[in-house]
């Protein structure tokens, strides 16, 4: 049985090893597992820093240009580029058993187009944006939603979405991610706000993420509260930019700055941590939002995409709006009614331990069974 997955995420070699962006291919080991032929359309080039791991099976790479639209020659390659990478995606498509579409991004929407012309072929889209049809998003995110929904378009494919929306075509299936599993579900003893307080902050370091608002919410607590600190993991473009306005305003008593560092790290410093800051303008299904309710961790987070269902609207963190003022009321009124806050921290704990890979792995062996 031949996988086809065709996806943005560039495939990257070395030392003989396949290597991609590192959730995705936790992700993706799990899908692998059911399939004995395994063919990658993507990308084989990328000259940014990339978080990656390698596949653990042996897979198939069907190199294709990368798509961008950042400048005009950028645009003109892309443009030249198309009839090959259609060709491509076709051929590919023809010869495999399963279709895997990874959406949204360039290279994902040209895969909807050409999955039209093979009907009878099963197929799987995981959508890992924001699907709420409320939400305001680029025409290229809004045209892959409309084709993956559209039974006569899109037939025999079953698209993976997050979050549970109303009046959706029966296509649409509401799924989730998982990063941990069961076996490492351990006793974490009920945190208490009293002594030092740590919050944490996990994601790139883009103007989307907002983490230079996390840093000014804990430079005005830092005013009546001494014993806090935020650690802060990840990369980005807005490093240098966090880096002088912690220096600026002598804020290195209460802000680390960690880079990118690998998934233990991260989980170790969940498990100290009280507070989740993640104020960011568009997501998926957060996973790090998940993973920090795994271990207790009580999300403070932005109303955006799925992330009211996670929290459960309020019931196991808290729903704000990306400005200083409202996100200290909220930390303000956990510091003052303490039994709410381990309430909704062990409510946390305690959903997001449901969705395990083991889990993960059970649901997509359902999905490919049926």
């Amino acid at each position: 049985m031949r996988f086809l997955i065709i996806t943005d995420a560039p495939t990257l070699q070395k030392e003989e090893k396949n290597f991609s962006y590192a959730p995705y291919v936790i992700e993706m080991d799990l899908w692998m597992e059911y399939f004995d032929d395994i063919v990658i359309v993507s990308p084989t080039k990328y000259n940014k820093t990339l978080l990656v791991e390698s596949f653990k099976k042996d897979i198939k790479i069907s190199s294709i240009p990368s798509i961008s639209l950042i400048s005009f020659f950028d645009l003109l390659k892309s443009i030249l580029a198309l009839p090959y990478i259609l060709l491509k995606l076709f051929i590919n498509m023809y010869k495999a058993d399963h279709i895997h579409l990874r959406n949204p991004g360039s290279i994902g929407l040209l895969a909807c187009f050409v999955q039209i012309f093979f009907p009878f072929k099963p197929k799987t889209s995981k959508y890992a944006g924001n699907w709420d049809p409320e939400s305001k998003q680029p025409l290229s995110y809004r045209l892959q939603k409309k084709i993956l929904s559209n039974t006569f378009l899109t037939k025999n494919c079953k698209v993976l979405v997050y979050g549970e929306w109303e009046n959706q075509t029966k296509n649409i299936i509401p799924f989730f991610t998982a990063s941990y599993s069961q076996k490492e579900i351990i006793e974490i003893p009920a945190r208490n706000l009293e002594g030092k307080i740590n919050f944490i902050f996990v994601g790139s370091l883009t103007i989307g993420k907002q983490p230079l608002l996390s840093v000014k919410v804990i430079q005005e607590l830092s005013k009546t509260k001494k014993n806090i600190h935020l650690d802060i993991f990840g990369d980005g473009a807005e490093r240098k930019c966090l880096e002088d306005y912690i220096k600026e305003n002598n804020l290195e008593t209460y802000v680390k700055l960690h880079g990118n560092v690998n998934k233990n790290t991260v989980k170790e410093a969940f498990k100290k941590a009280h507070f989740l800051l993640f104020i960011s303008k568009s997501e998926g299904w957060p996973k790090v939002v998940a993973e920090a309710m795994f271990w207790g961790v009580l999300p403070i987070t932005s109303k955006v995409s799925c992330v009211p269902y996670m929290i459960g609207n309020g019931s196991r963190g808290a729903l704000v709006e990306s400005n200083v003022a409202s996100i200290l009321l909220v930390i303000n009124a956990y510091f003052k009614k303490e039994k709410n806050y381990a309430r909704q921290s062990k409510e946390a704990m305690e959903w997001s331990q449901e969705f395990t890979l083991e889990k993960f792995e059970s649901e997509i062996g359902k999905l490919l069974n049926d």
